[in-house]
């Protein structure tokens, strides 16, 4: 069953001499309990798709459905709980002057009520968490750690969608698989739909179902995980695949 659908999606960016279309005629489903990866270069249009889809920015072009009815421009504090978006860099994300603690709670409020208070000893408990690291500012804690309460910050509105954008491309190779296991781990308990946007391809066909590939601005080609990695049908897919074996090879020796 599809929980979200983008139709025809564009952006343009406009600057004084210039303009920019980071997305054109995007088109994608993402099907409920499903994680569907999206890879692609630096500029591919990854992150801008994900930010439509998060409601921090509207498309110029298409429209976005949430189970089949249009998702409006000005979003709900629904449609904010039902869509939650993790970032790359975790411990920018929260305030720096301000507990952990406080910033999930102050997302709680804003989105659920303002009486509500999160649940912590369930939220620490799913992202394997003491409680009282809560207390600590994002400076106190190692970036897989804030990570992890990101996550949490997500999961403490109870979100039918997750939006993880290189959520492990900033952490050490620990901290990553921390964090993936996590994340299957999240999906597999709460049946949770998931977009995972990542530059790393064995990432993505470990924990993906299926694979949107992104070029300039466009989808280059789409299908299950096992057949986009193992026997891309285009050209620029295949490039992609041997760039990243190339690396590796390189660093092996």
């Amino acid at each position: 069953m599809i929980i979200l659908e983008g139709k025809n999606i564009g952006k343009r960016y406009r600057r004084r001499e210039f303009s920019v279309d980071a997305l054109s005629d995007v088109s994608f489903t993402l099907n409920e309990g499903e994680i569907l990866g999206i890879v692609g270069e630096s500029g591919s249009g990854k992150s801008t798709l994900l930010r439509q889809i998060a409601g921090l920015e509207i498309p110029d072009a298409g429209e976005l459905l949430l189970d089949g009815r249009p998702l409006p421009a000005k979003r709900t504090k629904e449609n904010y709980r039902t869509i939650q978006m993790i970032f790359q860099d975790a411990v920018g994300s929260f305030h720096p002057r301000r507990r952990i603690s406080d910033s999930i709670r102050e997302t709680v409020r804003n989105l659920v009520g303002a009486g509500e208070e999160p649940d912590w000893k369930t939220l620490c408990s799913l992202v394997q968490l003491p409680l009282e690291l809560a207390e600590r500012y994002p400076r106190d804690l190692s970036g897989g750690q804030c990570q992890r309460f990101a996550i949490a910050r997500a999961m403490a509105v109870h979100p039918r969608i997750l939006l993880c954008d290189e959520i492990t491309s900033a952490l050490d190779v620990s901290s990553q698989a921390q964090i993936l296991r996590l994340l299957a781990q999240l999906h597999q308990e709460k049946n949770m739909s998931v977009i995972f946007v990542s530059h790393d391809l064995a990432v993505v066909r470990s924990i993906c179902d299926r694979v949107m590939v992104m070029r300039n601005g466009k989808v280059v080609e789409e299908g299950p995980a096992a057949r986009i990695i193992h026997a891309p049908r285009e050209d620029y897919t295949k490039q992609l695949i041997a760039s990243v074996l190339e690396v590796r090879d390189t660093r092996a020796g």
